[in-house]
């Protein structure tokens, strides 16, 4: 983490410079998968005497500590240390090139069949060269929404006071640094905050002010006493953890510095507040407190265990249920988790799972921003787009709410509809009015994500539908598979020859398969796609596209698995349940962990992957596996990883 600069206050230079200080000195310094060993063996020699002639023969002429290196992919360290996670990526991108036959390049030698299929078997085995190692805590700054919901739950304010701030990038992972404009927007969000809680001069106390300070909010024969005490009381909710002692005395400077600068002591504890509030401690999810280099692997700390349950299922800081059982050491029993894990889900606030994780996961994240033609579909108003993200919204709870297996993701009977986007069903006369209910689903076609309105439209263009988006949302988003990008030369569709510009959006799509480096991928993914081109952009049923084309949903998966349609497609993927639960355990347990999945992450997630199917792949299962995992548990305390040490 980049330790944020101090704000920029012209006409109160001395206390804000305290303030920079503040933040730069309270900045945070820096098993499960049973035995191995014997798997760890057979990869070490699969690695030794196939996969490394095979990048020495293929690879390594293009792909080597040479300037310039090719696509900045380097295997010459990759095959000193195979196993090691700065090399995860490189080798799942390998994999899939290769399996699509764009590497080697035309023109290049080329693997033979048995020799392709003998690389991708190398990926499995990758993760038994890997430590037994949960990884590094991720610092990671709270998200907007997180923000808003913590000042609300300390303060009482509206979590809408954080609205000014600008919105994240989805990704599996988080920003964790600050720049002075946004260090400026928290000073200021700080300020309000203050105003809203605080009396007016010559007032009575409010009873927040109260809440905070109690008896410290007048001086005593001490005042630095009275505020250390003060300090303490405010960290500990804001810290979501005890604070130790250097952070009081910093916190104390603050206070301090406001008397040299004549603030009464009434307000030389709020500005020590705003100390508070625009620190590491409190806008950052940390660690509480640091061992030596040397400590190896720990459990996680059981406050720092509570924010990281609470943030995740709620998007805000631990109540004091959850505080007392981090205190009193209990809260690390797999039991009372599960219990906290259980109470937590059965509150309303655990909507937070879902606008976190869930449209994350789905990509619906920006379904209320997207932007859809308006001539040609005026239906896509703002309420309609905030309709769809509440039905994809409450479908995701009820399976959550309801325990579920994580298959009635794909074939779900039923969906929660109002009368706005009851008219994309055809069910305008049967659901009216904004009231979001639950409804039955007779028609095959219609069910589960694969046939949802808000779906549909998030994988579509917005003039048009998407076969390839959709086909790639499908493969990755629900089976977990991975897809290459496309190569930057391929234009798109409308981009191609103007004479195809009649043709139906399959006959077009299907253009890219003359060009040999798409052909491979397009082959699985444009099947999917076609499957779904009876939903049009924002996922009304039709027969004919755009040019008055009928439109032929029939296609092909590999095993000879035909389908005519969308209900015979969901079929097929439902029949790979345990692909869609690992591919949601994997992208659950990467966003619960703040960080991509790495070497040994992915034995746990073979571990999780038992239990889960011993209890049908129920959501509830899928959620406590997470929560209770090794990764999730305890984290690795380790000045750097050098990776010349195996080198």
């Amino acid at each position: 983490m980049h330790a944020p600069g101090a704000p920029r206050h012209g006409s109160n230079m001395p206390v804000s410079r305290g303030l920079g200080l503040i933040l730069f000195l309270a900045s945070p310094s820096g098993l499960l998968g049973g035995n191995h060993e014997a798997l760890k063996a057979d990869a070490e020699q699969f690695f030794r005497d196939r996969v490394t002639p095979f990048i020495n023969t293929y690879c390594i002429a293009c792909h080597q500590n040479r300037r310039p290196t090719r696509a900045g992919v380097n295997f010459s360290p990759a095959l000193k240390a195979p196993g090691h996670a700065a090399f995860t990526e490189q080798w799942k991108k390998a994999d899939v090139r290769v399996k699509a036959h764009d590497m080697p390049p035309k023109g290049a030698p080329q693997p033979d069949e048995a020799a392709r299929l003998m690389f991708a078997d190398w990926l499995p085995k990758l993760k038994y060269l890997s430590d037994k190692d949960p990884g590094a805590f991720v610092i990671r700054r709270l998200t907007k929404t997180e923000y808003g919901n913590t000042l609300r739950d300390l303060f009482g304010v509206d979590p809408s006071i954080a609205d000014g701030l600008p919105d994240e990038v989805s990704g599996q992972g988080y920003l964790n640094s600050l720049s002075p404009l946004q260090l400026e927007q928290y000073l200021t969000i700080a300020e309000q905050v203050l105003r809203q809680i605080v009396a007016a001069p010559g007032g009575r106390r409010t009873e927040i002010e109260k809440g905070l300070f109690g008896r410290f909010a007048t001086p005593g024969t001490d005042p630095r006493r009275s505020a250390r005490e003060a300090a303490r009381s405010l960290a500990r909710k804001a810290y979501r953890r005890p604070p130790t002692e250097a952070e009081l005395d910093v916190l104390v400077a603050t206070f301090e510095l406001g008397r040299r600068n004549k603030l009464a002591y009434p307000k030389a504890l709020h500005l020590m507040l705003k100390a508070v509030l625009v620190s590491p401690q409190f806008l950052f999810i940390t660690p509480a407190g640091e061992a030596g280099p040397d400590s190896g692997i720990v459990p996680l700390d059981g406050h720092q265990l509570a924010s990281r349950l609470s943030y995740l299922l709620w998007a805000t800081m631990p109540d004091e249920e959850l505080m007392s059982l981090a205190a009193s050491g209990k809260l690390h029993e797999p039991a009372v988790l599960r219990a906290q894990t259980k109470r937590l889900l059965d509150d309303p606030r655990s909507r937070a799972l879902f606008d976190g994780f869930g449209a994350q996961w789905l990509n619906v994240g920006g379904l209320k921003r997207q932007v859809f033609d308006p001539v040609l579909f005026p239906q896509m108003t703002s309420g309609m787009r905030e309709a769809m993200y509440d039905e994809v919204r409450l479908f995701f709870e009820s399976i959550v709410r309801d325990n579920e297996s994580v298959i009635r993701f794909v074939d779900g009977d039923y969906t929660y509809l109002n009368g706005t986007v009851a008219a994309i069903y055809g069910l305008e006369r049967a659901v009216q009015g904004p009231e979001m209910r639950k409804v039955r689903l007779s028609d095959r076609n219609r069910g589960g994500l694969l046939g949802m309105p808000g779906i549909l439209a998030a994988t579509s263009f917005p003039n048009r539908t998407s076969p390839v988006k959709r086909g790639v949302w499908v493969l990755e988003q629900v089976l977990g598979e991975q897809v290459p990008a496309a190569p930057p030369d391929v234009p798109a569709l409308d981009k191609q020859d103007p004479a195809a510009a009649n043709l139906s959006v399959r006959q077009r799509t299907e253009l890219h398969r003359t060009n040999p480096v798409c052909a491979n991928c397009h082959r699985i993914l444009d099947p999917i796609g076609f499957g779904l081109e009876k939903f049009d952009a924002i996922g009304r049923w039709r027969e004919q596209d755009t040019n008055g084309q009928p439109i032929d949903s029939a296609g092909e998966l590999p095993g000879a698995k035909r389908f005519s349609g969308p209900a015979d497609l969901k079929a097929i993927i439902a029949g790979r349940d345990a692909d869609v639960a690992r591919s949601l355990v994997e992208k659950l347990l990467a966003y619960a962990l703040g960080r991509k999945l790495e070497g040994y992450d992915q034995i746990v997630v073979d571990d999780l992957m038992g239990e889960i199917a011993r209890d049908g792949y129920r959501m509830r299962a899928v959620i406590d596996g997470v929560i209770t995992s090794y990764p999730f548990t305890h984290r690795r305390i380790e000045v750097q990883r050098r990776l010349n040490e195996q080198n």
